[in-house]
């Protein structure tokens, strides 16, 4: 199963009051495991970056100013994705960003029916605790030391780990063991059977001997109290 993990960073908190994506990172899960394939890439979001996002995210208008425009990458990045479903922390958040994008160069929005929240399933989990990503990777021993500033690759990456322990952790070769497993039974269900006689269950003059002599050295039992 091929799933996408994915995650922004944006020039403010609300797309519909002009605030634009100015990066996007995606990691390739396959059986929830990373599979190494990633996708990245900084935007020029056409506007200026307010000082508050350039804090959290260390990107400034005069780096972003000469990256690409949205309508550029576009293709590429909706080939990355393909039809697979899009793990995301907060999933509102960043659907509403790349669908307002999507709108704005012609392209169909992402159904939120394709998202996975990771922030419902750690509140499903684990309710009343934190949820945000840091305390994710603090719970699960996700080593997240070098997150100084919020990336989108490098958030996407630590969230590749917490989801895979939100889903039960670590178990890269269990698809491949069921399927040994199926075609090893296959295999042995294959086979012709050889007939073998039954073997005696009855048992022998000896045995009964031996069980009259330890039956007689019992005082009263209670088979002869009736």
């Amino acid at each position: 199963m091929r799933e996408i993990v994915l995650d922004t960073e944006t020039t403010g908190l609300d797309p519909l009051q002009g605030h634009r994506v100015v990066e996007i990172g995606c990691v390739e899960l396959l059986n929830h495991m990373p599979t190494g394939k990633t996708y990245q890439v900084y935007l020029n979001p056409e506007r200026d970056v307010p000082t508050e996002a350039s804090m959290v995210h260390g990107l400034t208008g005069e780096f972003l100013e000469k990256q690409p425009l949205f309508a550029e990458v576009a293709d590429a990045f909706l080939e990355f994705i393909g039809d697979a479903p899009l793990v995301i922390h907060n999933a509102a958040f960043d659907m509403g960003f790349m669908n307002e994008e999507l709108r704005r160069t012609g392209f169909p929005k992402l159904p939120m029916e394709r998202a996975i929240d990771t922030v419902m399933m750690a509140r499903k989990m684990f309710p009343g605790a934190p949820a945000s990503l840091d305390a994710l990777c603090k719970r699960f021993n996700v080593d997240a030391s070098g997150r100084a500033l919020h990336g989108a690759l490098l958030d996407a990456r630590l969230l590749a780990d917490v989801y895979l322990e939100l889903r039960g952790g670590r178990q890269p070769d269990l698809a491949m063991t069921s399927a040994v497993s199926s075609a090893e039974t296959t295999a042995i269900e294959a086979r012709p059977r050889e007939y073998r006689e039954p073997r005696p269950h009855a048992a022998s003059e000896d045995e009964i001997k031996a069980h009259d002599a330890f039956l007689a050295q019992l005082k009263e039992p209670l088979w002869k109290r009736a």
